[in-house]
């Protein structure tokens, strides 16, 4: 079949708008027709070169849509089975998801060619294939992804709202409630207000920090963090800095959160001094792999017993969070839909990850027109 994509060709060059052909579903795959997709930062980090991949490659890696069609083997699945698309494909039986670490799982070997599981490619142009961001390509109309990248959901629920809990909702609220394991009563501090950082602000309240300090020069975001639960928002990591003492009277943050676009070793820097005796800083946001972000004295890193920890989706597993995550949307203790800062056609993609890049956006959406 042919369908309508957003795709890169290399490194530096804007998204293309561009018709593809699509094979038909193998074993253990399903075609999915997208209804919307969110504007992660991860996608822009595949034009800046942050994210090595091969190219050319169909963008998109947090999404929702409805199953149409299921290969051979495929039990879990149906046509008509409404889904949330993880970026994290999991397989249930290598040795990290055996452990309990899905976030971890071996399929993320496959996430410099962005081919399918079984190595080969369902996206095709002029003789050449396309990879899929994550395996997904939701920047899509339709795709054809493995069933272990599928989380089936209630078929009432929004599917243009619950498309961001494939990416930036579990990655913020796992940074703070997984990986960072805030608690009652403690002080988080959050760097970079995006579409995670918004999250792990969100997880952090509803894990009962007393105070929850919201890092970002852009006074919309600040505004922002203070709806979805901060107590506290600063400029700069000075001012944050000086909140910390402030409120804790000298002893330092639980944690502090790096969750912005991309990481510096200025905010690595800010974030290890924010921290207590044992306190713990959680690197979700990215830099380039050549990158060396980490500098930090290691007299203090001894003494004080800081801890420095690596957050892949929040350090949860797909098939349990997302589901988790819209109970608690449907209970109204999770904010979805007052994520979406704007909303996009397919063509208007580029022009979305410039109000990104402006500050302009929480979060984007990418709505996909019926076919």
């Amino acid at each position: 079949m042919k369908t309508r994509a957003a795709v890169l060709r290399d490194v530096g060059k804007d998204w293309e708008i561009i018709d593809l052909d699509l094979d038909p579903p193998k074993d253990g795959e399903v075609l999915i027709r997208f209804a919307a997709a969110g504007l992660c930062h991860s996608d822009d980090h595949l034009r800046t070169g942050d994210i090595p991949v091969r190219y050319p490659i169909v963008g998109g890696h947090e999404g929702a849509g409805v199953v149409e069609e299921v290969g051979g083997g495929v039990s879990r699945l149906k046509p008509g089975d409404h889904v949330v698309c993880s970026f994290l494909p999991t397989c249930g039986h290598c040795r990290f998801c055996a452990r309990g670490m899905t976030n971890l799982c071996d399929l993320g070997a496959l996430f410099i060619d962005n081919c399918l599981p079984d190595g080969t490619f369902r996206f095709h142009s002029g003789g050449e294939d396309f990879g899929q961001m994550c395996l997904l390509g939701t920047f899509s109309q339709h795709s054809v992804v493995s069933e272990h990248s599928c989380v089936k959901i209630d078929d009432d629920l929004p599917l243009e709202t619950v498309a961001l809990v494939g990416c930036g909702v579990p990655t913020g609220w796992g940074t703070a409630v997984n990986a960072g394991g805030v608690r009652p009563g403690d002080t988080t501090v959050i760097y970079g207000i995006g579409g995670v950082g918004i999250n792990a602000v969100q997880g952090a309240a509803f894990a009962g920090a007393r105070n929850v300090i919201a890092v970002d020069p852009l006074e919309f975001k600040r505004e922002n963090a203070m709806e979805f639960g901060a107590t506290h928002a600063a400029a700069s990591a000075e001012a944050a800095q000086e909140l910390v003492t402030e409120l804790t009277r000298g002893v330092g943050a639980d944690q502090a959160l790096v969750t912005v676009g991309v990481v510096t070793e200025e905010v690595i820097a800010a974030a290890f001094a924010a921290v207590r005796k044992r306190g713990t800083v959680v690197i979700t946001g990215l830099a380039g792999p050549g990158k060396k972000t980490i500098q930090i004295p290691s007299f203090e890193l001894t003494l004080f017993e800081k801890r420095i920890q690596g957050a892949l989706f929040g350090s949860g597993n797909p098939f349990d969070t997302i589901p988790q995550l819209l109970e608690l949307y449907r209970a109204g203790q999770l904010k979805l839909d007052e994520l979406v800062t704007n909303r996009y056609q397919l063509e208007d993609v580029n022009q979305g990850y410039r109000d990104m890049l402006d500050g302009r956006n929480i979060r984007g959406l990418l709505i996909h027109a019926p076919s």
